[in-house]
């Protein structure tokens, strides 16, 4: 995928978000934000015993993150805890520059080159940390 691909796809996943600000009434519940900046998204699941019904969120965030919570999202839906553990994971591997499986990340390897520059890794990771929450949680 050439960066300019990857931006496009960047792009177009923070102005036109999945699931952002639909009805979430009766899903799990997480926050997560950025200490550090504006970055604060709630996200919410609805399960299906053990698999990703839903996913929705608001809040206000930058763009990679928006972005990331919205691919995130795509890729998640229909996954069961440990799938999406497993993608989290990955997403993690890349994120650090370590090797990962492309394939399982679909679309979310616009986020490659992020290793490179650590503030920017921390706003890609976030919904995936709030998400690795809500599982840990939806499994206890």
């Amino acid at each position: 995928m050439t960066e300019e691909e990857s931006r496009d796809i960047i792009i177009e996943n923070y102005l036109h978000p999945t699931n952002r600000n639909k009805t979430h009434e009766g899903y799990q519940s997480v926050n997560t934000k950025n200490e550090s900046c504006i970055d604060n998204i709630n996200l919410y699941i609805k399960w299906n015993e053990d698999k990703i019904e839903d996913i929705a969120f608001d809040g206000e965030a930058c763009a990679v993150s928006i972005s990331s919570t919205s691919i995130m999202i795509k890729n998640l839906i229909g996954k069961s805890a440990k799938e999406a553990l497993d993608y989290i994971n990955e997403f993690y591997q890349m994120t650090s520059g370590e090797e990962y499986n492309k394939d399982l990340l679909k679309d979310a390897v616009v986020y490659d080159a992020i290793s490179k520059q650590g503030n920017r890794k921390v706003c890609a990771n976030l919904p995936l940390k709030g998400m690795e929450r809500a599982i840990l949680e939806h499994l206890k």
